[in-house]
């Protein structure tokens, strides 16, 4: 298993055997393969691509890399979602409490924003003492007793990607398919988990641009999931423009709150909703899609949604008080409204332009070592289709630095276009690309 052998192998177009793929897998967990021999094995995949069978194993040796957390002591089937990331996309923080009240359980390892893409830990955190950095053990523990836990991926997991995916993204080989389907399903599987949702997210403010791309992706996601044995569904949803009205930790964190409430915006119910029924059908306690959303709508209506997300919060140290007072949650020093200049319908709202002026008031990171500010970003977004008269609010600007308040309302001043005609408004659900399935046993592994 000499590493310049199976270079050349890959480099040549040949197909890598399972032991080889372990090899250079391994060889990025213990050090023994170069970074530029990693880099030249990410390359030639690049080029050269990986069959279902290579994708498949690839996958399988991520995971493996390090801990896969046993959750067979919990009952049930459990059931996680995972998004490709947006603008705006709180659907994690509402979506596993909704599903968690319906009986599913829902073990949640989620990321941190980087760049245009928000990260659910950074919401979580702004959460006055909630504790992302839970061990396996107290993970596990949660989920077998409140049926829900919301974690940060944690060193013993999956940690080949974390070596890989810092090669890939200074090598240019983040845009490859096999690539990413190793990344994200590795990390997904190695939480314990049996079934997953996937958002597969296009448009402008999304990693995918076209449909096209994202229908790719997902179709790649869900044949190595479903060869690893896991029950996948998946879905393609627009990120044109932001999901909800706001975009900043503390404030998606006060829409998750009203979303649990039933009060959130119309897409972003939506999105929840159509996620949210896929895992209820897949764990088990919906027999379709219809069904499923109506108990999801059951428990928002009747507050079982509300009081589980409590119960996490409480679980993990948060401050429960934020839930009924979401003004406990960090507040901006300036509140600023950014006023329509013209009579009009909302155009367009771009989702791209929208996140730049939020990373510009702190809400984000350029680097995976910048602060987040949890109190900044922008409230009460107009949404596309909007009348508007001259003076009204499009958003509201909150910012700690009045430089970055001044620099982000220009750029959200160009971000929101105001016309004389109502535009055409595409829904947000995209396609479904892969329909749910009811639960089955493990399906056959690729050998």
């Amino acid at each position: 298993m000499f590493p310049q052998h199976i270079i050349a192998k890959k480099r040549d177009g040949g197909v890598l055997a399972r032991e080889e793929i372990g090899a250079f897998v391994q060889g990025a967990t213990d050090g023994s393969w170069a970074d530029y021999q990693l880099s030249a094995l990410l390359m030639a995949i690049f080029v050269r691509g990986m069959t279902p069978e290579e994708t498949a194993h690839y996958t399988d040796a991520m995971m493996r890399s390090g801990t896969v957390a046993d959750l067979s002591s919990v009952p049930g089937i459990k059931v996680d979602k995972h998004s490709t990331g947006g603008v705006g996309d709180k659907v994690s923080i509402p979506l596993a409490p909704m599903v968690a009240a319906c009986g599913v359980p829902v073990p949640m390892i989620s990321g941190r924003g980087l760049g245009h893409s928000g990260g659910t830990l950074d919401k979580l955190e702004s959460i006055p003492g909630f504790r992302t950095d839970l061990s396996l053990d107290e993970y596990r523990a949660q989920v077998a007793r409140i049926g829900c836990a919301l974690i940060g991926q944690t060193k013993d997991l999956a940690p080949a990607d974390k070596k890989l995916y810092a090669l890939r993204d200074v090598t240019a080989t983040v845009e490859c398919i096999p690539l990413i389907c190793g990344s994200i399903l590795s990390k997904k599987f190695a939480e314990g988990i049996d079934a997953l949702a996937l958002d597969v997210k296009f448009g402008r403010g999304a990693f995918m641009k076209s449909k096209a791309e994202a229908r790719k992706l997902a179709d790649a996601l869900v044949r190595v999931g479903r060869a690893g044995g896991k029950n996948i569904s998946a879905v393609l949803t627009s990120m044109e423009q932001p999901l909800g009205r706001t975009v900043g930790n503390a404030l998606e964190v006060a829409e998750s709150i009203a979303c649990l409430r039933g009060e959130g915006p119309a897409d972003l119910l939506e999105v929840t909703l159509t996620l949210g029924a896929s895992m209820l059908v897949m764990g088990g306690v919906a027999p379709d899609e219809p069904a499923g959303r109506q108990q999801l709508e059951e428990v928002i209506a009747n507050g079982a949604a509300l009081a589980k997300f409590r119960e996490i919060v409480r679980a993990q140290g948060g401050d429960v008080a934020v839930i009924d007072d979401p003004t406990r949650l960090p507040q901006a020093r300036w509140q600023e409204p950014l006023a329509a200049e013209a009579n009009g319908f909302v155009q367009d709202v771009d989702a791209m332009e929208v996140a730049l002026a939020a990373l510009r008031l702190g809400a984000g990171r350029a680097r995976a070592e910048d602060r987040v500010d949890p109190a900044v970003g922008i409230s009460a977004l107009v949404k596309s289709g909007a009348q508007v008269r001259r003076g009204d609010p499009l958003c509201l600007i909150h910012a700690n630095d009045r430089t970055a308040l001044t620099e982000a309302g220009a750029r959200l001043r160009k971000a929101i276009l105001v016309g004389d005609t109502p535009p055409v408004i595409e829904p947000v659900i995209g396609d479904v690309v892969a329909e749910t399935t009811p639960p089955w046993s493990a399906r056959k592994r690729v050998d």
